[in-house]
Formats: structure tokens, sequence, C-alpha cells
């Protein structure tokens, strides 16, 4: 298997993690032409019913307790769960109905550091035969993802084994290290990476900084990426730290803004998504938003600054850290631009993770712990949503 080395970068850290205007790009990362897409038009009508106006949110139950700043998620067959610790570089199982804690392992090589560490949590498309979790985690060098086998049977604190790195060399920084990772309907693996605060990168498409990257199991480009043998499937992106697929299959990625608007974007193969030339929808009149792909909603970034997103009856549903609330986006047969709905505002704190769990049912992460917050006896948490 080729060494997916061939596609590290540099990333320049220390002197640009305060930038707040574009950076000038080679011409392989300017924008396309065109003017940009308009997101009602850019999105196809599944034809479907849409889900009612008005939703609702509600937390049915606490299911776990005293996590240290939890950051992925994912779902075991039969119901329990995996979350992973950023700053501890652990993982824990989560039982997912008594809520009992156990942890399974430690990530060798984790170097947790600002906001990077152990990060996203994917569970493998063919996990009943081949039993491998995969983690998106910080190194002394880079951004990385690894996958392990999960072995259940063995004793609580060594049913992790040995990480195999599939996929290396995404920049690393103190801020903006994106970090989710997931399975599409396609089996294959997406991966939200940041640009580390060196705005720069998320228009080079040399780059692996401010993309959304697709690859195959194994960490090789997907066949069918857009730009030929490289592993980027999308770019133009800020900090990438929320993937789910809606029932039609569409994807949508939630994107950190900078100071005014943060971002929930369908993500097509290939598209520009206008970071750091424009932060959300920007103006008709301004040519600085042409050639990219304009967000499907946006909110002010003191009302969000998203992580993880979720779909569920009809709705993309989004985690918001400094906003903390739960947002609802309709948008199974709506056209156009959707009407939003905040849940759940200054109830848990800082939101960090939201993951579909079947039906209207949700698995909801706090982020309190994660030197951000102000956390409270209990935090964090695990908390089952009902939503509609």
């Amino acid at each position: 298997m080729p060494s997916p080395q061939r596609f590290a970068v540099t990333a320049t850290l220390a002197t640009t993690l305060l930038l707040a205007t574009a950076c000038s790009s080679d011409d392989d990362g300017t924008p396309d032409g065109g003017k940009r897409t308009d997101p009602g038009a850019s999105r196809s009508h599944d034809g479907a019913t849409p889900p009612p106006e008005e939703g609702s949110a509600k937390v049915t139950k606490t299911l776990a307790t005293g996590l240290k700043s939890p950051w992925g998620l994912a779902a075991l067959p039969g119901g329990d769960l995996l979350v992973s610790s950023r700053d501890e570089g652990t993982i824990t199982h989560v039982d997912g109905t008594s809520g009992k804690k156990t942890e399974v392992g430690t990530v060798p090589g984790v170097d947790p550091g600002g906001e990077g560490g152990l990060m996203g949590l994917a569970l493998s498309p063919t996990y009943a035969s081949d039993h491998f979790v995969y983690a998106y985690f910080t190194t002394a060098s880079d951004n990385r993802v690894a996958r392990m086998l999960y072995d259940e049977a063995k004793p609580s604190g060594q049913r992790l084994g040995a990480p195999d790195t599939i996929f290396k060399g995404i920049p690393k920084g103190m801020i903006h290290n994106g970090g989710r990772i997931a399975f599409g309907p396609d089996k294959l693996l997406y991966v939200g990476t940041g640009e580390t605060g060196d705005t720069g990168l998320a228009q080079d498409k040399k780059s692996l900084g401010g993309k959304i990257l697709r690859l195959t199991p194994e960490g090789e480009p997907a066949p069918g990426n857009p730009f030929g043998n490289s592993p980027v499937f999308s770019y133009g992106h800020r900090n990438v730290q929320g993937l789910a697929w809606d029932e039609h299959k569409r994807l949508w990625a939630s994107e950190f803004g900078q100071d005014t608007w943060d971002e929930l974007n369908e993500i097509k193969a290939g598209d520009n998504y206008g970071w750091p030339e424009v932060e959300g929808k920007g103006d008709e009149d301004d040519e600085g938003a042409e050639g990219f792909h304009a967000p499907v909603a946006q909110w002010k970034t003191s009302e969000a600054s998203p992580s993880g997103v979720a779909c569920a009856e009809g709705s993309v549903w989004m985690a918001g850290l400094r906003g903390q609330r739960l947002w609802r986006v309709p948008v199974r047969g709506v056209d156009g631009e959707p009407k939003t709905q905040a849940f759940l505002t200054e109830e848990h704190g800082r939101l960090r993770t939201v993951l579909a769990a079947g039906g209207d049912k949700l698995w909801l992460v706090t982020s309190e712990t994660d030197s951000r917050g102000t956390p409270e006896k209990g935090d964090d948490k695990i908390l089952e949503v009902r939503v509609k």
C-alpha cells in the first residue's frame, strides 16, 4: 500500500495564528470562475414532505457524567457508545442503557495542546467483521487518522489494539485542527480538517488544511475524487468539525466562522466554500463572493461556533459551543433558505458533539472541560435528546 506521506504538508504556525484577512495563493488555489452558488439553487429538491415548521428538542435522559474533554462519539452495534477524550488521549466505553463508563485504552502518540488531541471517532463500515475503530488525532508533528482493533472480550484498558496509521501529514496548530471523521453511505471515509490559523491553506488545493478529504478505508485517495489522485473532496474551509448525511445521501458540514458568520454547508465534490475570501453568504454585490459555494444557513458567531452535526427527522441538528444551544435546520423537502430554530439555549453549557441514534433520538455531548468552559459538578455529560 503506498504511503499517505506523499500528501504531507508543512503548516505555517506561530506568526499566522491571528491572520484575519485573505492570504495570497498560487494559481492552483484560486477560485473557479462563475457567480457564488445560491444556497437554494445548489440544493436539489428531494420531493419529500418537509418536517414540521416548528420543531422541538427535549432532553429525556442524562446517560453519563464525569467525562473529561469528550470529543468524538461512535455508536457500537447494540447501542453502547465509544467516546474519546481530547486532552487525555483515552477512549471510554459507555453502556447505552446504564451509562456505566469503562476506559478501554489510551491511543499512543496523541499530543494534546490547544484545540488538538484525540478527536473524531468512527466505526469501520465493515465493523461486524473487522472490528476497526478509526480515530483522528494530533501528534507532535501533524494530525492523522489511524485505525485500531477493538476487542470487547479483553479486560478494560486493554481492548484497543496498536494504532495503524492510514493517513498522516494533515497540518496541526494550537487552533483549527478540524477533527471530525465519518464514513459516508458510499463506505468511504470523510475527514474534516482545519487551516490551523494559516488562512492561505484553505484555498491551496495542494494543502490538506482547510479541507474535507475523502479516503478509502485503507487511507488512499478515494476513486472519483474531483482533483485526480488527491484526497481533497472540497476546499475553502476554515475549521470543519461536523459531518453528517441525510436520508437522501446529501453531505452536510458545519463551519466555524471568524468574527461574523458560522455556516452550515451542503458539500459538493470539488466545490470551493470561500474561506478566507468570504465569510458566510457574502454580499450579492461583492465581487469577492464570486466563484464560491454559499452556505445553506448562517449564524452570528456568538450564537453558534458549531462543532458536531447529525441528521434526524428531516432536519440537520448542529451543536453550538460558544452559542450553547442545539440548532435545528429543516432540509427535507425544503427549497430556498430554511427557517432555523434554537433549542436548549444555555441549559447545558457548551455543546460539542451530536450523533443520530435512530428515529427521533440523538446523543448530545457537552464540552465544559475543554479549557474554555465553566465546568460544574458532573461535567461533562452525554445526554439523550428526543427531537422532531
